[in-house]
């Protein structure tokens, strides 16, 4: 397993937002410069281990990743993620959450991680499912970002949220999830009246959650392949600008 087996150092912090603490999962790359943050924001299951395996995986790349748990206090005797019975229990729970806490903790998260003395003084945001769709909602509230990574979520409406993007907006969308891909003709139209920077990429033949369950066992080809290349648009974008670390 991927977190077992690296060399990387890992910490769970707990972040001060409010009258609450946020856990999350904070992993150093072995660098000898100052790295780019990447706030990595979970699916609707909140913070698995798979999550977590993202955050290495990009740390392995040289960044700083840093996942918050957003369920965190909202669990059984107020515990996060882990605390749940059943991803269904999680998952219940997420949708439960209001938008200004979770955009108060994110900013929280973003604080801390932009402070640390490994970092370059900026972050990107990167999110998957729910996450994803957060990720563009965190892009219309945050004006330093330096880029949001959208992983099939779904993306504001409102002509005013867009407007008060300050970033670039990527987005990576499986072919058959048109749950989600439905709605990107209306978010192009809204960003490109704005003038905002979208581009949505979409993976043939790949389903929803595809950077997950492509690396699954038994996962099947299309998202396997989509998986790979998603992940090497990212990897290459994160390194570009205006995105790039150094």
């Amino acid at each position: 397993m991927r977190l077992n087996d690296s060399p990387r150092h890992q910490e769970w912090v707990k972040v001060k937002s409010g009258d609450h603490s946020v856990e999350a999962v904070l992993v150093f790359p072995e660098v000898s410069h100052k790295a780019l943050a990447v706030l990595v924001i979970h699916e609707n299951k909140g913070l698995t281990d798979w999550v977590r395996g993202v955050a290495d995986r990009l740390a392995e790349e040289g960044y700083i990743a840093i996942a918050p748990d957003l369920l965190s206090g909202k669990g059984p005797k107020g515990g996060g993620t882990s605390s749940f019975q059943s991803e269904d229990e999680a998952r219940t729970a997420i949708y439960t959450l209001e938008e200004e806490h979770v955009l108060g903790d994110l900013d929280a998260v973003a604080d801390y991680v932009v402070g640390l003395p490994a970092a370059n003084g900026k972050v990107v945001v990167g999110g998957f499912c729910w996450g994803g769709s957060s990720s563009f909602l965190y892009a219309t509230h945050r004006k330093d970002l330096g880029a949001a990574f959208v992983f099939y979520g779904g993306a504001p409406q409102s002509p005013e949220a867009i407007g008060r993007i300050a970033c670039p907006v990527y987005g990576f969308y499986g072919g058959t999830d048109n749950r989600i891909n439905s709605g990107i003709p209306v978010t192009e139209d809204l960003m490109a009246k704005a003038g905002k920077r979208y581009e949505p990429v979409i993976y043939e033949g790949a389903g929803h959650a595809f950077m997950r369950k492509g690396e699954e066992s038994g996962a099947a080809e299309a998202s396997r392949v989509s998986r790979s290349a998603a992940w090497k648009r990212w990897l290459s974008l994160l390194n570009s600008e205006p995105v790039k670390s150094e």
